[in-house]
């Protein structure tokens, strides 16, 4: 900046304003002005600055009166500090990409090994037993060894777990019926209908409503759901009803989740694998008493003979990972929002879906594609709908919060107000005077002149 500062009574020089055998390092850098005048009072010292206070003159300098007329330099100096930080963002991306690739990879290879095992050995309920029993195993020996801590659990805890559990177990009994029966893509297009469940189920038994896009994104799920049944080939009732009760049972699984683990510290792993026991242990008597052992036998000498050794490997794979799939997916709710996992949901879908067809060489007319589309379409419409509905709730609900703090702060001002009228004022506020009436004791003359005093 240059500027001139005028006075009118007394006046000095710039070299009387500094002492001159003041030494002055040479600076790097300095925000502060620097003053033109001192290149020629200390010739021997050097200044720099791109931005600098240039003093043209200091004449007549007075207390009394000061008038300063400045400019800014053109030139500005850049602050050379370099801070590299993590770019944050590009790691959570790329977090949330590994885990979708993982939950989409290890949910189409268990669905092509259930399929595989179902159709050399039609015995659903053992199978979802032994995938549950897998499941449990690996967990406990994770625990035993320390690869993974295990959780901290009362009674309370496997009692709210409980419900889950016979959720859990009734869906994914179900869904193994299902695919036992028909094909694995039409079963997952059915399954892509839970969306109208949940809406259904919130409405009418807990009473819950939702706004009319909400409604409206089901009409697709609806459509496209009975449209892949209309035209499917193989048709199968009680595959397409199993569909429909796995479905169920998971809104209800959900439901109780919600409900029953609001607080309580366990990740997501762990509590996938006390579910998984807590099935297992459920699931096995009514396995045993709709199948039984001598049926097992003979049906699993018979897939052997036919398949070969092979067919163990696909129990052990099938198994495995339909518990590393579930376990993937939960240990994702810990790290991505609800939106983002029933989109990833909604593409699971769509790579079992395809990656079905491929490899089971699934006869698909293109109207049943059609309603397919139009059905995961939907999914992903409500989920979108469902969300910014969440958000508008949460806004308003902080919104009713926010004036009920307001109404009971005014109303404690007003309360506090009443009492220290009588002490500040020497009288009662007309409002206590109309709620206490009579009650109230009468203030002497010598109380109502305490506070004038």
């Amino acid at each position: 900046m240059f500027s001139s500062i005028k006075h009118s009574s007394s006046s000095f020089t710039c070299t009387d304003f500094f002492p001159k055998k003041r030494s002055i390092p040479r600076p790097q850098f300095s925000p502060l002005p620097i003053i033109k005048n001192l290149h020629s009072s200390f010739p021997n010292q050097s200044f720099s600055s791109q931005k600098p206070l240039h003093v043209a003159s200091i004449e007549n300098l007075a207390v009394s009166k000061t008038e300063c007329q400045a400019y800014e330099a053109d030139r500005s100096r850049p602050l050379d500090i370099n801070i590299e930080l993590p770019d944050e963002e590009a790691a959570k991306k790329i977090k949330i990409g590994v885990y979708f690739a993982t939950w989409w990879a290890l949910n189409v290879v268990f669905n092509i090994y259930n399929k595989k095992v179902l159709n050399a050995f039609p015995f659903p309920w053992l199978t979802s037993t032994l995938s549950l029993a897998a499941g449990s195993l690996l967990m406990l020996i994770s625990w035993a060894t320390r690869v993974a801590d295990a959780p901290k659990t009362d009674f309370e805890f496997w009692k709210t777990l409980f419900p889950v559990a016979v959720a859990h177990t009734i869906g994914h009994v179900a869904a193994t019926v299902s695919m036992s029966k028909v094909a694995v893509s039409f079963t997952h297009i059915i399954k892509s209908g839970e969306p109208a469940f949940s809406v259904l189920v919130s409405r009418f038994l807990l009473g819950e409503a939702f706004p009319l896009p909400v409604y409206l994104s089901l009409l697709p799920i609806i459509g496209g759901c009975a449209l892949s049944a209309f035209t499917e080939l193989n048709f199968n009732m009680t595959g397409f009803m199993g569909a429909m009760i796995s479905n169920l049972a998971f809104v209800f699984r959900n439901i109780f989740s919600k409900k029953g683990m609001n607080g309580k510290s366990v990740s997501g792993m762990n509590y996938y694998a006390c579910l998984s026991m807590l099935s297992l242990v459920i699931l096995t008597p009514f396995a045993i008493a709709v199948e039984g052992p001598q049926l097992w036998a003979v049906g699993w000498q018979k897939a052997v003979s036919q398949v070969g050794p092979n067919f163990v490997w696909w129990v052990v794979a099938q198994s495995v990972f339909y518990h590393l799939y579930n376990q993937v997916s939960y240990m994702s709710l810990d790290q991505i929002s609800p939106l983002t996992f029933s989109i990833g949901n909604t593409m699971k879908r769509i790579s079992v879906i395809v990656s079905s067809i491929i490899i089971f060489h699934t006869p698909v007319q293109p109207v049943n594609a059609l309603g397919a589309a139009i059905a995961i379409l939907g999914t992903f419409l409500y989920s979108q709908a469902k969300q910014r509905w969440q958000k508008l709730h949460g806004r308003q609900a902080t919104s009713r919060k926010s004036s009920m703090f307001h109404y009971q702060l005014v109303y404690f001002l007003q309360l506090s107000h009443m009492f220290q009228d009588p002490v500040v004022f020497g009288r009662y506020p007309p409002e206590m005077q109309r709620r206490l009436g009579s009650i109230l004791p009468e203030l002497s003359t010598a109380e109502k002149e305490i506070p004038k005093k």
